[in-house]
């Protein structure tokens, strides 16, 4: 524990979780030290929470610790009850399930709700899947879109897909989306067959763990190399297309 003039302010901490669960190296020193002073979290599984918690802090006692669901399934969330420990003068944390908070993640109205009853946010750096499959894709990041998920019916995500090419093409904008893990293989057919050969694509599958996978290629080059085994695993696409 830091000593008292190192203690946390009152407020809502954003803080990171890795990717990977085995990824804790990328989690930063100062998150770590933040972690250690809190005591009243709000995740979307305690469950996984508790067990993050396990391995960054191993000599916390878990059951001293208070746990409160978001469920970004409803709109109905009590953000005054889930905020009130950060009224009361305590540091609060938000947890995602993987990555950064809020990015690709439910957590917004709650952080607006702070905001709104005068509590301080303190976003904290961590590693984001979003970020780094644009860094690793070689297009822009000087202008870039993400969309997080796209309609599920193929009709519907062809439409999507040539969208999102001719406002990538017409913007110079990169475009970014993700996908359930189980549904990678179905996107990535869609996209090798609707999209231009020129259109580049790149595709970063389970970024910061040791099968790490990452290939960005034009769509004809797509369509002659070798598969790319995406099953269940957590993936990131980024799309560029050219004008003309």
């Amino acid at each position: 524990m830091n000593s008292k003039d190192d203690e946390l302010r009152a407020g809502l901490y954003l803080l990171p979780v890795p990717l990977a669960p085995e990824a804790t190296d990328t989690i930063p020193s100062r998150v770590h030290q933040i972690l250690l002073q809190i005591r009243h979290f709000i995740v979307e599984r305690t469950r996984t929470a508790r067990r993050f918690i396990r391995k960054m802090a191993p000599d916390c006692v878990i059951d001293e610790l208070e746990f409160a669901e978001l469920d970004k399934h409803r709109d109905s969330n009590d953000y005054h009850r889930l905020l009130a420990p950060a009224l009361e003068g305590k540091p609060v944390a938000l947890l995602s399930e993987a990555g950064c908070p809020v990015i690709a993640d439910p957590g917004s109205r709650l952080i607006a709700t702070a905001h709104e009853m005068g509590i301080a946010v303190f976003p904290l750096v961590g590693p984001s899947s979003v970020l780094l499959a644009l860094m690793a894709s070689g297009m822009s990041g000087q202008a870039f879109c993400f969309h997080g998920y796209l309609p599920a019916k193929r009709n519907l995500l062809a439409e999507a897909l040539r969208r999102l090419e001719r406002n990538s093409a017409r913007h110079g904008q990169t475009q970014i989306f993700i996908e359930a893990p189980y549904r990678n293989h179905q996107v990535l057919e869609e996209a090798l067959k609707v999209l231009a050969p020129t259109t580049r694509l790149a595709v970063a599958a389970d970024l910061t763990a040791p099968q790490e996978t990452i290939r960005s290629a034009t769509i004809k080059a797509w369509r002659t190399a070798p598969p790319l085994h995406l099953h269940k695993r957590p993936a990131v696409f980024v799309l560029s297309a050219t004008a003309g």
